[in-house]
């Protein structure tokens, strides 16, 4: 399937102003905006369940696109039309080692494409983030935007655009003081 939820034709608005006034009534508000640019890995740190909620409403919000991974094992059957509408892209989890170049591929392939990730892999607490969506921006020669999702401020939204150096800890020290003064639902797992 082509055509995702996010580019359904009148389903995108509806779902854009509920997903507006959805925010509004329990007092969220969105930060920033979206680059006018055809290809970046969005990431956004997970402490969670509540996070995907409110990462779908934010992205109907800002009506764009976005791609997410999920387990191949979803997609059997009629669920995998409907994670495809989604915007989600199927990856088989046991061979870690081939996802960042599938995804790379992936990117090749399209002319437009969000990927959003969440740098950890996981809700619980990690000593260190996951570097794939480092070496995916890399290898597509893209920029990763810093999105989030800040409990204490009840805001969310768009952060700056960090261009990939090849420099992996240089990068990570700005990516990470970005996200140091972004509060997770709960602040103890990031």
């Amino acid at each position: 399937m082509s055509i995702t939820i996010y580019e359904t034709p009148i389903l995108n608005s509806v779902l854009s102003r509920i997903s507006l006034f959805i925010l509004n009534l329990f007092g969220w508000q969105l930060e920033g905006e979206v680059p006018d640019i055809p290809k970046f890995v969005a990431i956004a740190t997970h402490t969670s369940n509540w996070d995907f909620p409110i990462a779908i409403l934010v992205a109907f919000s800002f009506k764009k696109k976005m791609s997410i991974l999920a387990k191949k094992s979803l997609f059997k059957g009629p669920f995998g039309l409907f994670f495809r509408w989604m915007g989600c892209i199927p990856i088989n989890r046991t061979q870690s080692s081939n996802v960042v170049d599938y995804i790379v591929k992936v990117f090749n392939e399209k002319k437009e494409m969000i990927l959003v990730l969440a740098p950890e892999g996981t809700r619980k607490k990690v000593e260190e983030w996951k570097s794939g969506f480092y070496h995916i921006a890399m290898g597509v020669k893209i920029p990763i935007l810093l999105t989030f999702i800040d409990y204490l401020k009840k805001a969310a939204g768009i952060g700056p655009l960090i261009f990939p150096t090849g420099n992996y800890e240089a990068d990570m020290k700005r990516i990470l003081a970005f996200y140091s003064n972004i509060t997770g639902k709960y602040p103890e797992q990031s």
